[in-house]
Formats: structure tokens, C-alpha cells, sequence
């Protein structure tokens, strides 16, 4: 199944969902509408794709945290998180999908193996290479795109995920939370795009907030004795 996050994505959600319908793969999709005040939930709607409308906002972690919940509750093998401000190019989908089916328990779209495509703004890419250094420094692995919201989870991450979802910025912090498991990860080569409407969580001043934060986090994670695998 494919986990769409949302946040104010009306203008966004009916490309999306178009070009994923084009593939004609017959994946099971499920909008996370994060309490948008624009017109995300009314689209849906039209649009006639499954969606939850969550009563309050919760951010990223949250809302993934939720479609993890479903994934789990409704037996589903792989779950995929494609962000719903299409910068995720669908026909990479089942790439995702491949790496976790032979064996890996998650696999990451990076943008940074090939450098192709999109590839973020400055801040971002200081923010991206800091994330991978601190993450190798603790466990051992380099992954290229820690930000990236493009990944595919298998059924020991879903049940994984639904039990504990980092709030705030989650993606470097979960590399440190499955690497703490014991898990495998995987990250392979993408193309992504540019946001073409409305605008990102993270403009440059919250980008120092966030890299604080998230090495506070990634940190604890690194530190503590929370395990579920």
C-alpha cells in the first residue's frame, strides 16, 4: 500500500494520484490529511481516494504513524511513504518495493547516489550531509538522503512504526531506530522533482531549529535501550 502524508496539498494531491493511477499497478493508497486548511480534504473526496482526516494536526510523525497503524491493522505486507507534495516520482515505486521483497526490511529513495533530478535547496544539502555523518558516526551505516520521505517499510518496520514514530522531522531519526533493531536498510537511486505548489515545513531559519532538534533526537535514539525487534 502507498501512505500519502498531507498537509495543504490540495493543489498537489490530484497530479499525484493521477500519475501513480497511470502506472496501472494496482496500489492500494491511503491519504493522510494531517487537518489541512486549504481544501485537501474536499479533493480527496472528489478524487475518490481512501482517506483519513485527522481531527487535529500532528505533523509528519503523526500522520505517518497513522498510516502505519492502518498498514498494520489491515495485514498489509510492504507499506510505502510517498510525500504528497509530488517531489516523489511514482514509476519508482515498485524499485522500493523490489529491495524490500528480497530482503531488506526498508529501502530509501535517495536523490544523492546518482545526482540526478532535484536535488534540494543549499541549507538542505549542508543539513542532509550533517544527518548522514552524525548517523554513520553511530551506527556504522552511510545513508546518502537521511531526509528522504520516499522509502518502503516491510512488515517487521510497519509493526515497528505503529508501536513508535518520532514526532518532529522523523526520517534521520528512524535510520537510528532501525539500526538499533537490528534491521536491514537499503537505499537505492532516484529521480525527484520539485514541489511545484505551495510551500515546504522547513524554510531557512527553521532549518538550524531542525537540524538542533533532530540531533537531539537521533542522539537519545542512539542512546537509549528502546528496542522492539
Amino acid at each position: 500500500m502507498l501512505i500519502i502524508p498531507a498537509y495543504n496539498e490540495s493543489k498537489n494531491i490530484p497530479r499525484l494520484i493521477e500519475s501513480i493511477n497511470a502506472l496501472n499497478e494496482g496500489y492500494d493508497i491511503l491519504v493522510v490529511n494531517d487537518c489541512s486548511t486549504d481544501n485537501t480534504k474536499n479533493v480527496c473526496r472528489e478524487l475518490g481516494v481512501n482517506t483519513i482526516n485527522l481531527p487535529a494536526n500532528l505533523g509528519i510523525g503523526g500522520a505517518m504513524q497513522t498510516g502505519y497503524k492502518y498498514a498494520y491493522y489491515n495485514n498489509y505486507d510492504i507499506a510505502v511513504q510517498v510525500d504528497g507534495d509530488g517531489q516523489h516520482n511514482p514509476i519508482y515505486i515498485k524499485d522500493v518495493i523490489r529491495e524490500v521483497k528480497s530482503g531488506y526490511n526498508m529501502c530509501i529513495g535517495s536523490r544523492f547516489i546518482n545526482k540526478e533530478g532535484f536535488q534540494s535547496t543549499l541549507m538542505r544539502r549542508v543539513g542532509i550531509t550533517y544527518f548522514n555523518y552524525l548517523i554513520k558516526m553511530l551506527t556504522g551505516i552511510s545513508i546518502t538522503d537521511p531526509t528522504s520521505g520516499f522509502r518502503a517499510a516491510d512488515k517487521t518496520t510497519i509493526n515497528l512504526f505503529r508501536k513508535y514514530y518520532p514526532v518532529d522531522y522523523p526520517e534521520p531519526e528512524t535510520v537510528v531506530l532501525l539500526k538499533k533493531n537490528g534491521l536491514k536498510i537499503k537505499e537505492i537511486p532516484v529521480i525527484m522533482n520539485e514541489r511545484l505548489e505551495g510551500k515546504s515545513s522547513i524554510d531557512s531559519f527553521k532549518s538550524i531549529y531542525y537540524m538542533i532538534k533532530v540531533s537531539v533526537a537521533i542522539l537519545i535514539t542512539a542512546m537509549s535501550s528502546y528496542k522492539e525487534v
